[in-house]
């Protein structure tokens, strides 16, 4: 196994490692240092699935499976980059394009049938949504701006959109009916398994078997009421038209694999009820499934003019709706992959409430949020904003974040126990001596879901937090509310580990939307705190507050620590991954920053130091810091346009400054004498390198695929300069 495990991945991402990754196993190399990758990109995985479909040199092994292992082990020390986390329109794009290529896949069954049908969608479901992280986050979340990004920040501030107080934008929640409000929980004094029931007046349906659950378990049962989600949805549209807002969802269908969808469906027949009311069995026939979204459903009726007609009637009868791109006519509603919340709420913030709606024009909104767990905090942000008015970067201090994850924990780990019910009843939770845990009257249509987070996770989470507030010295908030049945259960768990370790004074225990408040507060005063969350809010918090303070989240530390020992770093988000890869293609020029890798790889080479004696990987890694602050310092991160300096000439800078920095230090003569003339080398060849990376910008680039791109054309694309390719290797 190599000493480090490079993740291959989607998107940009992907396309910067073909960039990055041999400059870094270059460097690796000099101190001894194996850098290896696995494949858990979308199309590695459906690959991996599907074995028996494919020649003998089409098969991949399951690098994620092997992972998987992996990080339970205090070998670990893996970097992930974002991947994606497949909607069911991108998993169908990704399966399309791999038959294409000549891999003899099955087609994702829509409506499966047969037995044989059933068992195709059982599997293409395993990798839909978040597929990868529950699998490898087997410890608890550190994600805060490293000290020389937040710095730059601060010196360099990013441009804040301007809030005024009579902003009519607005967070739009269910006030009874959803997941918050009919939540229960319990925590489990004993090992135990659970069965998931549906009793109806035709008897009793096991929806789930055999679920395993040690001693110490917080497990919730929640539900979503159809007819209740429905009526809110119908409202907010006929508010959103009376407000002269622009209407728009907010969701996470990408993580939240089988409810979240489903509500996004819910959404697309609200909006186009006449349609759907007059012409539902036709487009039924049709194949049309709302929870596909607006641009699938557009697709597959386009050739029958009256009920095209009758669509365009009603979105003119309609409020107008927040764009993804007003230029190409793809709304909010389009894919639900589009539009995910912890991307898209900070970025309307951050911009002073505004959305881009069908007319290429900003415009106050109407942030629909069905569930009301996590939309208070949105709420409250912008209520701040509306009063104070937009946050200073340049003065702002920093909100870090501890988060529980580890072990599937919480609702991003609900996804084999989510549930549509097919007619009403009673769903029951029955513990293995027969007790009954949890249980909901429902209808058809509802969505009902359980989740679950371990003691040991639970412990492992609130101790990193104490260790983190020790080293920062500053506010930290556990953003738990009593109030709410799963927070109340935590709340046991974290006020006797706090006093126990005689802590207690230096926490509080907030409400996510007190906690909210009280964090801006801080941070408009130029203080920190640490935010110690459940593994949503974690989620959402490290985009929020990374937007508003540095512009972005991609340029968070993220760091993983296994609870066996290892480490998993982490590289920022993706979200914006694939516009970048359509600019490459039609411009060939990456705007995709690596900043986040930069920062994963120098934690990465620290542990490594730390855990094997490694002194070398440390110079390296103090070399790294170094670099990523001469990236900072003299403004090398990509430009946005084509023919300014894009992802390819900040891998050459940094290459440049990783190997002075190696070649200056003073503490391993060998390492210096090594990357002196590599240094030299990168310093002269300056301007032939950097004409060689403009050379090739502004016209299309060919990658062979998107989802699965060719490894070849890729590398062409991505290290076009020979004089750099013959200083790396």
């Amino acid at each position: 196994m190599p000493d480090i495990i490079y993740t291959k991945v989607d998107e940009a991402p992907e396309l910067a490692s073909a960039s990055f990754l041999p400059i870094i196993q270059k460097f690796a190399a000099a101190a001894g240092v194996t850098v290896g990758t696995k494949d858990i990109s979308l199309a590695g995985r459906i690959l991996a699935t599907f074995p028996e479909h494919l020649k003998e040199d089409q098969r991949q092994s399951d690098d994620l499976a092997e992972l998987g292992r992996l990080v339970k082990t205090a070998d670990a020390n893996v970097i992930k980059l974002p991947n994606i986390s497949a909607s069911v329109p991108q998993l169908v794009a990704a399966i399309k394009e791999l038959q294409s290529q000549g891999f003899a896949l099955p087609d994702y069954p829509e409506a499966p049938k047969s037995d044989a049908e059933k068992e195709v969608r059982a599997k293409y479901d395993t990798i839909k949504g978040s597929a990868v992280n529950p699998v490898l986050r087997e410890g608890n979340s550190d994600r805060r701006a490293a000290k020389a990004v937040k710095s730059f920040a601060q010196s360099n501030p990013h441009r804040m959109g301007d809030w005024v107080a009579d902003s009519k934008t607005h967070v739009s929640a269910m006030s009874g009916g959803d997941f918050f409000s009919n939540e229960r929980s319990a925590t489990l004094d004993k090992d135990t398994t659970a069965k998931i029931v549906l009793v109806t007046d035709a008897g009793e349906t096991v929806l789930k078997d055999g679920v395993s659950y040690p001693a110490g378990t917080v497990v919730d049962a929640t539900f979503m009421s159809a007819a209740a989600l429905q009526s809110f949805l119908e409202d907010e549209i006929e508010k959103t038209k009376a407000d002269g807002t622009l209407f728009s969802l907010h969701m996470k269908a990408t993580m939240m694999k089988v409810s979240d969808p489903i509500i996004f469906g819910h959404a697309v027949k609200a909006f186009l009820a006449p349609v759907f009311e007059k012409h539902g069995d036709a487009m039924n026939d049709l194949g049309v499934n709302p929870n596909s979204g607006l641009g699938d459903l557009l697709a597959r009726v386009k050739d029958n003019a009256e009920i095209t007609a009758d669509i365009d009637a009603c979105m003119s009868a309609r409020p107008p709706m927040y764009m993804v791109n007003s230029d190409k006519g793809i709304t909010n509603l389009h894919v639900s992959s589009d539009v995910i919340i912890d991307a898209s709420m900070p970025a309307l913030i951050r911009a002073g409430g505004k959305g881009w709606g069908p007319d290429g024009k900003e415009a106050d909104t109407n942030c629909v949020i069905p569930d009301n767990s996590y939309a208070p905090v949105y709420d409250e942000s912008i209520k701040f904003f509306k009063e104070n008015g937009k946050l200073s970067p340049a003065t702002a201090g920093t909100v870090q974040n501890v988060g529980l994850m580890a072990q599937k924990a919480e609702e991003y780990g609900s996804h084999p126990t989510t549930f549509e019910i097919p007619e009403a009843g009673t769903v029951k939770m029955i513990l293995e001596d027969g007790s009954v845990l949890h249980e909901h009257k429902v209808e058809a249509g509802d969505i009902w879901r359980s989740a679950s987070a371990r003691k040991a996770p639970i412990e492992d989470w609130v101790n990193l937090a104490i260790d983190r507030q020790k080293a920062e010295a500053c506010s930290a908030i556990f953003w738990l509310d009593a109030g709410r049945a799963h927070d109340a259960e935590l709340i046991a768990y974290v006020k006797p580990i706090l006093e126990a370790k005689g802590v207690a004074d230096k926490f509080k225990i907030m409400a996510p939307r007190e906690a909210t408040r009280a964090s801006l507060e801080i941070i408009t005063e130029g203080k920190n705190t640490i935010a110690i969350t459940g593994n949503v809010l974690r989620d959402y918090l490290t985009d929020l507050f990374p937007i508003l303070e540095l512009a972005t989240s991609a340029k968070m530390l993220s760091i993983v620590k296994l609870m066996n020992g290892g480490g998993l770093f982490e590289t920022g988000a993706g979200g914006s991954a694939p516009k970048h890869v359509q600019q490459l293609q039609e411009e060939n020029h990456l705007r995709w920053d690596s900043l986040g890798e930069f920062c994963a790889l120098g934690e990465s080479l620290t542990f490594l130091a730390d855990s094997k004696g490694n002194e070398k990987a440390r110079i390296l890694g103090q070399a790294v810091d170094a670099a990523t602050q001469g990236i900072l310092d003299h403004g090398r991160s990509p430009s946005r346009k084509v023919g300014e300096p894009d992802n390819r000439d900040s891998h050459y800078w940094f290459a440049r400054y990783w190997a002075e920095a190696l070649a200056s230090q003073s503490d391993d003569a060998e390492l210096a004498a090594h990357f002196a003339p590599i240094a030299k080398a990168l310093a002269t060849g300056e301007a032939q390198i950097l004409a060689e990376l403009a050379a090739v910008q502004g016209a299309p680039a060919d990658l062979g695929g998107y989802y699965h791109a060719d490894e070849a054309k890729t590398a062409t694309v991505m290290r076009p300069s020979k004089t750099l390719n013959d200083i790396i290797g």
